[in-house]
């Protein structure tokens, strides 16, 4: 739920939307700002641009007229309204009505709103100093303003009152929803626990703010601080000039002038692993990677885990759940862990022998160059790359050359978005951007009518956390009047300056992925802007945007888009196939590494208050860490989770974020292929599976149950044996158990 009741205590969980989730960058680009360098004028003026929608098209942000220094007084300016207009809520006379307390919530704190969404884009894709000064003090301020709101025992009764009188009330799917939505997301912050408790959910809130805050800027600085260096453009053998040119540029900027360094990436695996011929700069580099976050000093995060894990399982206590992950899975598609750890564990067999047969094939290589070794790894990939290419012949540099950027955004994710759903795009050059990468572009409906407007900021840059990421500027909503507003962010290699810009297949997927995140976006209809297009369950909103992925290799989609950038030649139809029938090569990696930091997890938000409570210092962290690894049944020692607990933003950034959710990118992988199965079934790529799609899927928001939606779409319950297909799983191990899925959660 994103109404503007619960603004406040998630404004700074943005909606990370890919199978890396953002994490953040530590150099600046622009200068810090202070706010004592502006006339009380030029601050008044700018914080009250903040006080009614913008004036741009669609109410559009306006970059130019925010300096970063306002943001810090302009959250406490908008706190301050937003606590007006709750009290004025508390004191009407009148009796509780949907109208003069429910809608009056959901219409609250939009000034708050409007400053959280432009600060958290930015922190997000162009950070600074500054901004980061600022987030590290509003967050706290911003939990404190949230639970003043959600615990406030008038403002509750006014929405128990409403709720408690729903059977008598004539209302709208939609409103009934709203309604409940309220009420529950009140329950669930604690508005009926005792005055004693809820003042231990208010600073619980107030330390995990602190804390996560500043988990994220740890890792930020010691993924900085943890690029590799080396001496010699020897050691970088086998990387592109390009590459070894930018890795004597970094180290450069680092004052070390003759020296070459590269950057690490946000995932463990590091991108150039695979490239490196010297063995022992791919290892370096690997373990750099895994241990950025452990290594002692200020930037060590464990016993920021050991306190974040006891804080949240403190949190779930106070709420009657025996476990953080019991309790945030209240209102997720799979309700309870023992459903997501069921479906994933039953996967672990299959997975472990896939992984054992993977790593013998990688030996056999390495041997047959002469190799004295086994795989470790970090080797891994550039020996299951050789494997590829010999099994499959595909040369992953020859691939890039069908991918130029501008073809694969408008000739390919929008083109098929024309081909689906009718939609048409326009770009243009009148909107302020906050960076000069980002692009902006108009999206019209099948009508012809303005659907909503699209930035596309696709580069990697110091001030950009790592990954890929969609969110709204502006959200959908009829109540508002408004249209939205949508931003795609992606970290991909910028070409040195005169070059063409290619992209691997992989960010091919990435930039389909995060426009299926958009669609999402732009065909909200609701009423309301907290029920409004992916503002779903965590374990649903990854849906939408996988399907989306399916039109990267539909023929008729990369007969228009994937055309040399030289010769203009279609890519060949013999290297989709390879490319197809290598995407099945690799998933004892590609598959492990996901399941294994998923299961890990779980296993952290699994804990009872007791057992998180043994944990207290760096080395209880990485005993447990261990145990929960060996337990899994994997070949963690050759596949480490994609990402390790020292550097696990997605769950331990935040006061909440991914927590008990990293599943969801597997769990909605299942939908995904069964909704891919059913759009082959019923003829692909065409308009009316389209907009039978958008009408009862990707149009619903956060109105309905998911079960629901999906019945509604596909007609029956979802089946995990195409997902199982996919990833090469069936008939080595495990099968489909039999039992729906529907069941196994209890039903709708």
């Amino acid at each position: 739920m994103k109404s503007r009741l619960m603004l406040a205590a998630a404004a700074g969980a943005l909606l990370t939307t890919v199978a890396i989730m953002p994490e953040p960058a530590m150099a600046q680009t622009k200068p810090a700002a202070s706010s004592a360098n502006l006339s009380g004028d030029e601050l008044d003026k700018a914080i009250a641009y903040f006080a009614n929608d913008s004036v741009l098209p669609f109410h559009a942000p306006d970059f130019t007229r925010v300096p970063d220094a306002v943001y810090l007084p302009a959250f406490e300016k908008a706190m301050a309204v937003h606590n007006g207009e709750i009290a004025r809520i508390k004191a009407n006379p009148e009796a509780p009505t949907f109208e003069n307390t429910i809608v009056a919530l959901e219409t609250s704190g939009r000034m708050l709103g409007r400053v959280a969404t432009m600060f958290f884009a930015l922190t997000g894709a162009n950070t600074n100093d500054t901004l980061d000064e600022t987030q590290t003090l509003v967050g706290p301020k911003l939990s404190q303003h949230g639970d003043a709101i959600t615990l406030d025992p008038v403002l509750f009764a006014r929405v128990k009152a409403v709720y408690d009188n729903r059977a008598s009330m004539s209302m709208t799917p939609e409103q009934a929803k709203l309604l409940e939505e309220t009420y529950e997301g009140m329950v669930n912050a604690g508005a009926q626990l005792t005055p004693a408790q809820k003042e231990q959910v208010k600073t619980i809130n107030s330390d995990l703010s602190k804390l996560t805050t500043d988990f994220s800027q740890r890792v930020r600085a010691a993924t900085v601080a943890n690029a590799l260096v080396v001496d010699s453009a020897a050691e970088l053998a086998g990387l592109s000039q390009a590459d070894i040119d930018a890795a004597a540029k970094l180290a450069a900027e680092k004052g070390m002038q003759g020296k070459f360094a590269i950057a690490l990436q946000n995932t463990t695996q590091q991108p150039l692993l695979p490239a490196l011929e010297n063995r022992a700069t791919r290892e370096k580099l690997f373990r750099l990677s895994l241990t950025r976050a452990e290594q002692g000093g200020p930037n060590d995060t464990r016993e920021l885990i050991a306190q974040i894990v006891r804080l949240r399982a403190e949190k779930a206590a106070l709420f009657g759940h025996d476990s953080w992950g019991s309790y945030a899975l209240v209102d997720r598609m799979a309700k309870k862990p023992e459903t997501a750890l069921g479906f994933m564990t039953d996967m672990v067999p299959a997975l472990a022998a896939t992984q054992q047969r993977e790593a013998a094939l990688l030996n056999e290589m390495i041997a047959a160059e002469g190799g004295n070794f086994s795989v470790e790894p970090w080797d891994w990939y550039r020996y299951a790359n050789k494997v590829k290419a010999e099994r499959y012949e595909l040369d992953e540099d020859k691939v890039m050359e069908y991918f130029q950027i501008d073809r694969v955004l408008e000739d390919g994710v929008f083109y098929a978005a024309n081909q689906l759903f009718g939609l048409d795009f326009k770009k243009r050059t009148d909107l302020p951007v906050y960076h000069p990468d980002v692009t902006t572009y108009s999206v019209f409906d099948r009508d012809g009518s303005e659907l909503g407007i699209f930035y596309f900021d696709p580069y990697q840059r110091p001030s950009k956390r790592g990954g890929a990421w969609m969110s709204n500027f502006v959200d959908q909503s009829y109540l508002y009047g408004t249209k939205p507003v949508i931003y795609n962010v992606l970290n991909i290699p910028k070409a040195a300056e005169g070059e063409v810009q290619l992209v691997s297949f992989d960010n091919v997927n990435t930039l389909f992925h995060e426009f299926g995140h958009a669609l999402h976006g732009f065909f909200a209809d609701q009423q309301y802007a907290s029920l409004s297009g992916t503002a779903t369950a965590r374990d649903f909103v990854e849906y939408p945007s996988q399907v989306n992925e399916m039109w990267a290799t539909w023929p008729s989609i990369l007969e228009n888009y994937a055309k040399h950038y030289k010769t203009g030649e279609t890519i060949p139809a013999e290297l989709i196939a390879k490319i197809d029938a290598a995407s099945k090569f690799n998933q004892g990696y590609d598959f492990g590494e996901v399941v294994a930091a998923a299961l890990l997890d779980m296993k952290w938000h699994a804990l009872s208050v007791d057992e998180a409570a043994k944990i207290r210092t760096a080395a209880d962290v990485d005993a447990f860490e261990r145990r929960a690894l060996e337990e899994l049944g994997l070949k963690v020692d050759l596949v480490p989770p994609r990402y390790r607990s020292n550097y696990f933003n997605h769950i331990f950034s935040s006061p909440a974020g991914y927590s008990a959710g990293y599943y969801s990118y597997l769990w909605t992988e299942m939908l995904d292929r069964d909704s891919r199965k059913w759009f082959r079934d019923n003829g692909g790529l065409t308009r009316a599976n389209g907009d039978h799609y958008r009408a009862t899927v990707i149009s619903r928001g956060g109105t309905m149950d998911y079960f629901e939606m999906f019945e509604n779409f596909a007609g029956r319950q979802p089946d995990v044996t195409p997902m199982l297909e996919a990833r090469g799983l069936t008939g080595g191990g495990i099968e489909p158990s039999g039992e729906p899925i529907m069941e196994a959660v209890g039903g709708k």
